[in-house]
């Protein structure tokens, strides 16, 4: 019988990174994804024809994205890290291959409704976690991009308000969000200003801080206006890029850390 404390795990362990990153159309996460080391996409939607990368064909079903992942996992390749692009389009081709297997029209149908079509819609994510979970085991770093969603949130410690978060179904969101080492949020750098609206009204107007319509960052911590986490201790806003988020990561590592001391 095997003695457990002989196989307790003591120490940090590096290991590749699981990366959400969401944020609204044309912020740059697609390209933030190229940026990874050697990245390979599986790409559920279309809209790399503009980005230098690697990718598998457009995948028009969950098939398709199952079959992509099993080539990574069971074929030679040089690949560094893979891309799945998007997970809001991922989650479609999960309800069709449901509706399917289920000979109805839509995920509320699904085993008789009731929202039982969520909850099975949770296995078929687990199955794409599984297999990047058997790729991060081999080195590989993963990246998964959605887009983002303005959601009520009823806060218990105060009044309600909206706030971004991943374009998901609740219960899939909470899954992908618990797996992931770090959920990022991609957004432009914004100020409000209080103007005078006429009839004794006030009005506020957004202008953007930098060039190009605003500086273009990620939020790698949870706020009242997105959804956001990380477990490496990254509490500053960061540059949308891969390099900056790279170097939050070993600007916040326990050794650098030790040394700063």
């Amino acid at each position: 019988m095997t003695n457990l404390l002989e196989t307790i795990q003591s120490g940090r362990q590096s290991k590749p990174p699981r990366v959400l990153l969401y944020g609204v159309e044309g912020i740059g996460k697609s390209t933030f994804g190229s940026e990874a080391p050697k990245p390979i996409f599986i790409q559920a939607e279309d809209g790399l024809d503009e980005i230098e990368c690697d990718r598998f064909p457009l995948a028009t079903k969950f098939d398709d994205v199952i079959a992509a992942l099993k080539t990574l996992v069971n074929e030679k390749h040089d690949y560094e890290s893979v891309v799945i692009d998007s997970l809001d389009w991922l989650e479609r081709l999960v309800w069709d291959k449901l509706c399917q297997q289920y000979a109805v029209e839509s995920i509320e149908k699904v085993d008789g409704g009731y929202a039982r079509g969520y909850m099975h819609a949770l296995s078929l994510w687990r199955e794409v976690l599984d297999l990047l979970n058997v790729l991060r085991s081999r080195g590989m770093v993963i990246v998964l991009i959605a887009h983002s969603k303005v959601e009520r949130f009823e806060d218990p410690e105060s009044s309600p308000y909206d706030r971004y978060s991943p374009r998901l179904h609740k219960h899939a969101a909470a899954l992908v969000k618990e797996w992931c080492d770090a959920v990022l949020f991609a957004t432009r750098k914004m100020r409000t200003q209080s103007e005078d609206g006429g009839f004794n009204r006030k009005r506020t107007i957004a202008h953007a801080i930098g060039k190009d319509g605003g500086e273009r960052v990620v939020r790698a911590y949870g706020s009242p206006s997105c959804v956001a986490k990380n477990r490496y201790g990254i509490a500053e806003e960061l540059p949308l890029s891969w390099s900056a988020f790279v170097n939050a990561l070993t600007n916040n590592s326990p050794a650098t850390q030790s040394q700063g001391n």
